[in-house]
């Protein structure tokens, strides 16, 4: 049914409809009509232009949205027509006629052509106009995306092409209106609606069909895609990206760069999130890339509420300076202008921005420009900024000001204002500054003035020594570190003849050549130029000192001298010429050449001297000439020559000169045999050990059956040692022979304690084995009797005094003891306590603790170094030196009562180093090479 009609004078040319009204353009006039309404509603129609409106212009073109009436003039005024308000709320006028418009559905958005057939993007809200790029020719229509999320997006067409368009009004930098893709039309297709993309069209049979622009072709199955397809649709998926970027679907775009999964393409997506103040989805994707900084930079950002705040930040992210300002300006913080100026050094518009934003900054900002100023070299304005600074009220950035102030007066020229300046300061760094400026420029005096106030006095002195002052390098030497310094003051010294100043300049110069020099030269003082010499062993001075001896006739001085000069060749011929050899060897000591030490032994070899030849023929490393001349020395240097001899075959390591030395010991070529200690040092020196051991045990039972316990017992336990550090298997004989000489040795220590029981104990094991002590057997039956005696173990004294008294002993008692002797033998009482018991540490079998073979499990038994008792497994300690073993308990207070020697070793021992072993190596010093060795 007709609902409205309408009758006008005229052609019609466009008609627009919303819900309530139509609007007919006809003869350049504009009918708005209410198509259902009360005929006397002041509101019902309205003719375009009218008596009430000031329009004297013909209009070109219309459209209607639900709101507002918009139309185009000849003129190119475009008129917004509010339709509640019923009157006009807005007017842009445009260069050219206006030929047609096409607003979005509420009207805030305007897509218009004009005559030029150029076509813009206008905002009523703020006349914002943006040209369209890539305009396709004949332009037949626009049309704006229906769907919400796209209601950016539009096309424009005309019979053959679609071309896409976004409109980004919250975008920060770059273009607001950009071209997304060109979609070609069927032939007869007329375009009607778009939704997400999808183009309704209708065909010229009247049919609906839908067309997919090309500027939304995605890929349906981004999921499913492998990596060879993502290799084979590359092209086509990165140009799906970037359309994904500018269509602002982020979602499909973020699923692209990681299929894709290049660093540009998560940098493209990023700046494109921060140029359209997406924060969230910026701060993802800069998280994924690793670039901390934007993300940290983001975060202090999200909760601002103030957009043009957050776009002035992200446009100063964009490096986007100028418009960075206009949206501070524009925000509620504009002091972040001044900031962004100040931070990127630009101080002329900072000093603009400070004196219309914050006058107070003024001074600070001055301060900052003037510094930048000196930096560049701009002296003159860098001084006025920095007077410009002075505030009067913060101390710290005064001073600062004031010192650029003293550092600009002098490099322009005003010397006296600068320096006052800087000494008025009294700021060390600021005095160094100004004195490096004043030196530069040849101001040494003043420069000089401020080195010393700023404590620089090693440069105070150098810059006082240009200008001749040396009364005040004088006053501050004692602060100076320089060497150069020293000896460049000490040349002035001896230059005006002041010897004493001099020497001692260039002794803390460290110039000793110049000090011994000038003390045997001028101060004549041989005494400190020798002490120089020996204390900084310096070449060249000891060659003076030694020319200096020599003219004196002191021969062994000038030697001694000429060796440390490393004048080897003289000091050997001043030697030999003055007879004074015997000086330079002990000179030269171990530290000569081969050389040197086969000139002593010819030297030597000369004199008819074998000794001293061998001697130097073995530090040269001649072995076979050494030992020729060593087999050769007089009786009295015997001993001497085979110390050296034994070294040197030791260190040959050539059978021939093994043997022939092996010979000279037996007396093969000389008819006199040698002692059996050096056969058993040649043994060891040549590292064969099992002869040395043999050997040992010779010279240990001859030692042993001469008296000499202690010579015997030391000989036995170094030659323990080196087995046992060599892993070699220590002979019973040797463990025995060593048992009961350390036995022996330990009666006097607890005689000495006052510790009767433990003497008796040891005694008796000594007397059990008397004939290994052929040369006391009755001093030492004697000693036995007394203390067994004396602690109680009366069964034991009666056999050893019955046995004393046997007609060989007999008449070697001493006469001390005889009576008592034979009176406990008439009298016997042979009463005894057992001997306490102590667990075997192999099997726990209770034994005699001073027995050392266990008959259950049939072990030799460790013994304690102190007691001579056997271990116990849960009171075993070593000795830190030699790693004997030794009962905890017991060395502890041994050690602790200043009885500090090892009784075995003889090394001090401190208590703290004392530790008890909890898993002990039970066959310690029993023969078996330990795990240790």
């Amino acid at each position: 049914a007709v609902v409205f009609t309408l009758g006008l004078e005229g052609t019609v040319s466009e008609m627009y409809m919303n819900g309530d009204y139509a609007a007919v353009l006809f003869e350049k006039k504009i009918q708005l009509h209410m198509i259902e309404g009360d005929s006397d509603n002041d509101r019902d129609s309205r003719l375009f232009p009218d008596k009430d409106t000031d329009i004297d212009d013909d209009i070109t073109c219309c459209s209607l949205t639900s709101d507002f009436l918009i139309f185009g003039t000849q003129r190119g005024n475009i008129h917004y027509f509010f339709i509640e308000d019923w009157k006009f709320v807005n007017e842009y006028r445009h260069t050219c006629t206006i030929t047609k418009m096409f607003p979005d559905h509420s009207g805030t958005k305007l897509i218009f052509l004009d005559e030029k057939m150029d076509g813009y993007s206008y905002n009523p809200v703020n006349d914002e106009l943006f040209k369209l790029p890539d305009l396709p020719t004949r332009v037949t229509g626009v049309i704006w995306d229906s769907y919400q999320s796209d209601s950016h997006v539009f096309v424009v067409f005309n019979e053959e092409v679609v071309v896409t368009y976004t409109l980004h009004r919250d975008i920060v930098t770059g273009e607001q209106v950009q071209c997304a893709g060109e979609t070609k039309l069927p032939y007869g297709y007329r375009p009607l609606i778009l939704y997400a993309g999808e183009l309704k069209c209708q065909t010229q049979s009247g049919k609906l069909v839908n067309l997919a622009l090309t500027s939304h072709a995605y890929f349906s199955n981004l999921n499913d895609l492998t990596p060879e397809e993502i290799y084979i649709y590359q092209s086509q998926l990165i140009d799906a990206f970037h359309n994904s970027c500018m269509l602002k679907r982020y979602n499909e775009a973020w699923k692209l760069a990681e299929l894709l999964n290049h660093t540009e393409h998560w940098l493209h997506l990023g700046k494109t999130l921060l140029n359209h103040l997406e924060l969230q989805l910026a701060m993802r994707v800069y998280r994924r890339i690793g670039d901390a900084a934007i993300v940290l930079s983001l975060q202090a950002l999200q909760h601002i509420e103030d957009r043009k705040l957050v776009a002035g930040h992200m446009a100063l992210l964009c490096d986007q300076f100028d418009y960075s300002q206009q949206l501070f300006l524009e925000s509620s913080q504009p002091l972040k202008a001044l900031e962004m100026r100040r931070d990127l050094l630009q101080w002329n518009q900072a000093l603009q921005l400070a004196k219309s934003l914050a006058p107070e900054q003024i001074p600070f900002v001055s301060k900052e420009y003037a510094q930048q100023l000196e930096f560049t070299g701009d002296w003159a304005n860098a001084l006025i900024h920095y007077e410009k600074g002075i505030t009067k009220l913060h101390e710290e950035h005064d001073n600062t000001c004031k010192g650029g102030i003293a550092r600009m007066s002098i490099r322009m020229g005003d010397i006296r204002r600068g320096v006052n300046l800087a000494l008025e300061l009294g700021n060390r760094l600021l005095c160094k500054e100004c004195a490096t400026i004043l030196e530069a420029i040849k101001q040494f005096p003043e420069a000089a003035m401020l080195y010393e106030k700023g404590n620089s006095y090693d440069k105070a002195a150098q810059v006082y020594m240009k200008a001749r002052n040396w009364s005040k390098v004088a006053e501050i030497l004692p602060n100076i570190t320089s060497p150069k310094i020293y000896i460049q003051y000490a040349k002035n010294r001896e230059h005006e003849g002041k010897f004493k100043e001099a020497a001692n300049a260039y002794e803390a110069g460290k110039d000793y050549d110049s000090v011994i020099r000038i003390n045997l030269d001028h101060l004549k003082n041989p005494k400190e130029a020798v002490r120089i010499v020996q204390e900084t062993q310096s070449v060249e001075g000891a060659r003076v000192v030694a020319k200096f001896f020599q003219n004196l006739g002191d021969y062994a001085s000038a030697i001694q001298f000429l060796v440390v000069s490393k004048c080897n060749t003289e000091a050997f011929s001043l030697a030999e010429e003055h007879n004074q050899m015997a000086q330079y060897a002990d000179i030269i000591g171990d530290d000569a050449t081969p050389e040197d030490y086969i000139a002593i032994a010819k030297h030597y070899e000369s004199q008819g001297k074998p000794l001293q030849c061998g001697n130097f023929f073995f530090k040269a490393g001649d072995y076979a000439k050494a030992l020729h001349y060593l087999i050769r020395v007089p009786p009295n240097d015997v001993d001497a020559a085979l110390d050296i001899a034994i070294e040197a075959v030791g260190k040959a390591h050539k059978d021939s000169l093994t043997h022939q030395l092996i010979d000279y010991l037996m007396g093969e070529i000389d008819g006199v045999p040698k002692a059996a200690r050096y056969l058993f040092n040649l043994y060891m020196s040549l590292k064969q050990y099992r002869e040395a051991a043999r050997t040992a045990i010779i010279i240990a039972k001859e030692d042993q059956a001469s008296g000499s316990y202690r010579t015997a017992h030391d000989v036995l336990f170094e030659m323990y040692q080196n087995l046992l550090k060599h892993k070699i298997k220590i002979p019973n004989e040797m463990v025995h022979n060593l048992m009961l000489l350390h036995s022996y040795i330990l009666v006097k220590l607890h005689v000495k304690r006052g510790d009767h029981m433990k003497a008796a104990r040891m005694l008796i094991r000594v007397a059990s084995n008397i004939s290994k002590f052929p040369s006391h057997i009755a001093q030492i039956l004697t000693s036995t009797v007394v203390e067994c005696y004396r602690s109680g173990l009366r069964a034991s004294a009666f056999s050893y005094a019955a046995m004393l008294l046997r007609p060989e002993y007999r008449s070697q008692i001493d006469p001390k003891w005889k009576k008592k002797i034979e009176q406990i033998v008439r009298k016997p009482d042979k009463q005894e306590e057992e001997e306490p018991t102590d667990p075997c540490p192999q099997c726990g079998t209770l034994l005699p603790q001073t027995t050392l073979e266990c008959g259950e499990c049939k072990n030799t038994l460790p013994y304690c170094i102190v007691t001579g008792r056997h271990m116990l497994k849960e009171d075993w300690c070593e000795c830190p030196h030699c790693s004997w073993p030794a009962l905890y308990s017991v060395f502890r207070e041994f050690v602790e009562n200043g009885e500090t020697p090892c009784p075995i070793c003889g090394v001090v021992v401190n208590p703290q180093q004392l530790t008890v072993i909890q898993e002990p190596n039970l066959y310690a010093k029993l023969g078996e090479p330990s795990s240790e060795g």
